[in-house]
């Protein structure tokens, strides 16, 4: 096994909070100015195969060409977000991916969406520090407009979350949620 040190990225993947006093903290916004960059180009095209082109070297992945992405669309740092196929993410989406996103196959994704990995301490001298999670979103599940889902959240296969919802807890397959905080609807039958 290597000795060599951790990067900042590896111990935010890995759930690590990263203190504010970090010696790398300075690399985490080098990183989002360098993908705000591409996001620049990405959101002024209207060009399906350059959107999927541009996202793929955010995320530092192929994007499937089922993949559909409607342009503006916002990311912090990009390399910590998978995305299926089969996969519709609508105008004006926000995701912060520091912690980990996995979007799987055939889930859609509505206008102004936020997807949230990354949090800060209660305790206001600690504030600063960044404290991780992961968002997993499993198949066919669909997100509705003006959703908030935070940090160490499982939206369950084939569930539904209704528009305006925030997110906090774990949704189960087949489920519909909705509500601030979110709590469970109706259980969607085969």
């Amino acid at each position: 096994m290597s000795d060599s040190k951790q990067s900042i990225f590896e111990k935010l993947k890995n759930g690590e909070t990263i203190h504010a006093n970090d010696p790398d903290n300075h690399q985490l916004r080098k990183a989002s100015y360098a993908t705000i960059k591409r996001l620049k180009k990405l959101n002024k095209s209207a060009k399906p195969k350059k959107i999927r082109k541009i996202l793929g070297a955010i995320t530092d992945s192929e994007i499937d060409e089922s993949v559909a992405v409607f342009p503006p669309f916002y990311i912090n740092y990009g390399k910590n977000t998978k995305i299926g196929k089969n996969v519709f993410i609508n105008f004006d989406c926000v995701f912060l991916d520091l912690g980990g996103i996995t979007i799987e196959d055939g889930v859609f994704i509505a206008p102004k969406v936020n997807l949230l990995t990354e949090g800060h301490p209660l305790n206001p001298e600690e504030r600063h520090s960044l404290v991780p999670g992961k968002i997993h979103i499993k198949k066919n599940a669909w997100i509705g407009a003006n959703v908030t889902v935070l940090k160490d959240v499982t939206i369950g296969e084939n569930s539904v979350v209704a528009a305006g919802a925030v997110v906090l807890k774990d949704v189960p397959d087949n489920t519909i949620v909705g509500g601030v905080p979110a709590k469970i609807l109706k259980i969607i039958e085969p």
